[in-house]
């Protein structure tokens, strides 16, 4: 069974504007026996009002008004109600009229007198014809909406394909750079043991020398000789230790502990070349998951490279803080930084701008941060100095 709401379909309102009361009741008349609601108004301030009240579909508005011409009326309620369509009615048609008023908005045009059949009849063409607009629009809008989804999307998605690119190109670059220092350290550790006998040799025959030489100067300089002898051999104990050498991994180390042995050991070093060393410590860093000697190493490293760039003195600067799980440490020196067009290859295996440099102590050094989660780079080089930025994770 039906309700009364279900079999009395919901009448469609509708605003008549018009300063003649005879054709406000007809028109009222005609439209409430046809399936609408009719408002009525006798002037244009009214009828937006009652517009603003009901929006209704249709609006019948009078071209010829006392207060304000229907022109500036029709113009009003487009403006105000985009979605409200108007039906002008006048008296006086003409074709200029006509277009003048279709130009500012209006969708249909009725010359008075007019018979009840052909006002229905219009008043539902337009109402069709405003359906069938509104349905465009939200199609419309709907389209606009889609593609602008689209777009994102796909902006999207050359991010995401980008930020890929940019890892796997960082990946096969750090591949490459694990393919040197391993072919370095097989490399290192056969070439020393050949190294190791010629050398011995020539300690051997410059001590047999010192025994049958009395000159000064010719012991001076076998003595020198010996030096360099030594010092080559201990490069290369150094590097059969590492070769050989199994890792002590723990899961409390300190860094700042780190830190402060490596500067204890290069004590001497930093009193003889007049270096000022400023530690700010931040905060007791929490322990990380490291092997100490291998931690040592990569600021070893740091720092031999920092007291090179100051040789005339400065300042080595320490900073270390904690920030989302991670203990970051910065290194600086107030050096004459490292040259723009040389920056991206310091990391380079057997790369070096020293003369006397075996290219190694930064590759490993950054070799190591990375084997532990980490990483080192170069936060900062300019004639002031230079800054290198390390972080490593906290231990789980």
């Amino acid at each position: 069974m039906m309700t009364d709401t279900e079999a009395r379909p919901t009448k469609k309102p509708v605003v008549i504007i018009d300063d003649d009361r005879n054709i406000l009741e007809l028109a009222s008349l005609i439209l409430s026996k046809n399936g609408f609601m009719p408002y009525i108004a006798d002037s244009a301030y009214e009828g937006l009002g009652l517009i603003s009240r009901h929006a209704p579909e249709l609006v019948l508005l009078d071209y010829m008004m006392p207060d304000v011409d229907g022109l500036a009326a029709l113009q009003k309620i487009k403006a105000r109600f985009p979605d409200t369509y108007v039906v002008m009615l006048t008296g006086k048609g003409s074709e200029e009229v006509a277009v003048e008023l279709m130009k500012n908005g209006a969708s249909e045009y009725i010359l008075k007198p007019f018979n009840n059949r052909n006002l229905v009849e219009r008043l539902n063409n337009v109402l069709r014809i405003r359906e069938i607009e509104i349905h465009n629009k939200q199609l419309q809008k709907q389209q606009e909406h889609l593609l602008f989804e689209i777009e994102q999307w796909n902006l999207e998605l050359q991010r995401r394909v980008r930020e890929k690119t940019d890892a796997l190109q960082r990946a096969q670059e750090e591949v490459a750079q694990s393919e040197k220092l391993a072919a370095m350290g097989y490399l290192s550790a056969g070439m020393a043991h050949e190294i190791r006998n010629p050398l011995n040799s020539i300690s051997l025959y410059i001590q047999l020398m010192r025994q049958t030489t009395t000159e000064p100067d010719q012991l001076e300089y076998q003595a020198k000789v010996l030096k360099e002898v030594d010092r080559i051999d201990s490069i290369i104990r150094k590097l059969l230790d590492a070769s050989r050498r199994t890792r002590s991994i723990s899961s409390n180390v300190q860094i700042n502990q780190v830190i402060d042995n490596v500067l204890e050991a290069f004590s001497p070093q930093i009193e003889t070349r007049k270096i000022e060393v400023d530690r700010t410590y931040h905060c007791i860093p929490s322990p990380i998951t490291a092997d100490p000697a291998e931690l040592e190493q990569i600021f070893t490293n740091l720092f031999l490279n920092a007291m090179d760039a100051m040789n005339a003195g400065g300042r080595l600067t320490i900073e270390i803080t904690q920030k989302e799980g991670r203990v970051i440490v910065w290194v600086g020196d107030s050096g004459n930084g490292i040259a723009a067009e040389v920056l991206p290859q310091i990391f380079e295996p057997f790369f070096s701008t020293k003369g006397r440099g075996t290219g190694m102590g930064l590759p490993v050094a950054q070799r190591i941060a990375r084997m532990y989660e980490g990483n080192m780079e170069v936060e900062s080089s300019s004639s002031e100095g230079t800054v290198f930025r390390l972080e490593f994770p906290v231990c789980r």
